[in-house]
């Protein structure tokens, strides 16, 4: 198991999400890098947003924890779609999307050279957010093509610095959604250990082949877990960056003592508006789901009628291929090449690996696009490996 040494933030470079956008851009190429769909949400949720900016509610400051309408249509989320109950009043807290919630949460209950353990490969704010905290991360590697979890491994790694597991699933960037027995397995650690769990569940209604496990739901959990969710991927709004956290009280207080010196607050109309998609929207994250899966199926069949070898992903709009199967060694020099050779951006999976090796030969796209779209990618893709696979 390794674990590294706290890394100065400015090692951690510039996101590669804006490098590769920026490529996009540049290139003309569809991006297929950056994880954000290419429609807005429900024009009712923007027309909710519009109204409350017009009829002064949110311009000025809203309250630190978030508006309380909204706190609430959180609970209710929590208890319509889990069973759980949570008090608006000091078990919700409103976020500026799900990054600060993250953020925040390891920066308050993290000390200096705390171990936090986190599936690899994990999303690049995790280690940036670990390093701020001043602790150290230990990854639990997903392999694939399955990635599945080493409950074993994961029971290995926990020492007497361990403080937290941060679990991801539906999981960014691998699509991979953790099954009953994994879930179960995580909770024997945290409860054996006392451990605290962070559980980022932003994908929560993007689980195609299997149910979303809620890890608070399961006995023993519900008071050593925050969970964390977003209103940018559930409603596809990302730029609005409205997030949140539910969870024990105590957590949630410690977690808004940091998230106050950060953001303080924000996109006060847009709480009042994310409210009303909360209460109103289940037949919208109902049909997401479906187009979604559709959506994956479209991409990852067409990428296999290409001849490339794809991981097929359980949930999320994130696809992961192995650029071995296209002639290439390394994903890093795929996705360097892919715009010119193509018109189609990716990302290398490298970036997402504690290890960077051990994701040398993998890609992600993203598949939230509209279909026309992605039958785009997938026949610039075609032309563009043609005569290779003749």
């Amino acid at each position: 198991m390794e674990r590294n040494a706290v890394p100065h933030l400015a090692s951690l470079g510039t996101t590669v999400f804006a490098q590769y956008s920026a490529l996009a851009s540049d290139t003309n190429s569809i991006n297929l890098g950056q994880g954000f769909p290419d429609t807005d949400g429900p024009l009712w949720i923007r027309e909710a947003a519009a109204r409350a900016v017009i009829d002064g509610k949110g311009n000025q400051y809203p309250p630190g924890p978030g508006i309380l309408g909204l706190r609430k249509a959180i609970a209710d989320h929590q208890f319509r779609w889990y069973g759980l109950e949570f008090d608006p009043n000091d078990e919700v807290l409103v976020t500026a999307g799900a990054t600060e919630a993250i953020t925040a949460a390891l920066i308050s209950l993290v000390d200096t050279d705390d171990e936090v353990i986190a599936l690899e490969p994990f999303y690049d704010s995790y280690r940036a957010a670990i390093a701020m905290a001043r602790g150290r991360i230990v990854p639990v590697t997903l392999q694939g093509p399955d990635y599945a979890l080493d409950t074993d491994e994961l029971a290995r790694a926990v020492t007497k610095r361990t403080k937290i597991l941060l679990i991801n699933t539906p999981h960014n960037p691998t699509g991979a959604v953790l099954s009953r027995a994994e879930v179960d397995a995580i909770a024997q650690v945290a409860i054996a250990n006392d451990l605290i769990v962070i559980s980022d569940e932003v994908y929560e209604h993007m689980a195609f082949d299997r149910d979303h496990i809620l890890l608070a739901s399961l006995p023993g959990m519900r008071e050593r877990t925050l969970t964390i969710s977003s209103a940018g991927k559930l409603f596809s709004l990302t730029g609005w960056k409205i997030g949140w956290v539910t969870g024990p009280a105590d957590l949630v207080a410690a977690v808004r003592a940091v998230k106050q010196f950060l953001t303080f607050v924000s996109g006060g109309p847009f709480q009042y508006a994310i409210a009303d998609a909360l209460k109103d929207g289940d037949d919208w994250l109902n049909d997401l789901h479906l187009t979604l899966k559709k959506s994956r199926d479209q991409f990852c069949d067409g990428l296999r009628n290409i001849g490339v070898e794809v991981h097929q992903p359980r949930g999320t709009y994130f696809a992961t291929i192995d650029v071995r199967s296209l002639g290439y060694s390394t994903a890093n020099e795929f996705c360097l090449a892919l715009p010119e050779r193509t018109g189609v951006v990716a990302i290398p999976s490298h970036v997402f690996y504690f290890d960077p090796a051990r994701g040398a030969a993998y890609a992600r796209f993203a598949f939230c696009k509209k279909p026309e779209v992605l039958d785009l990618a997938l026949a610039r893709l075609e032309n563009g490996f043609k005569d290779q696979n003749s």
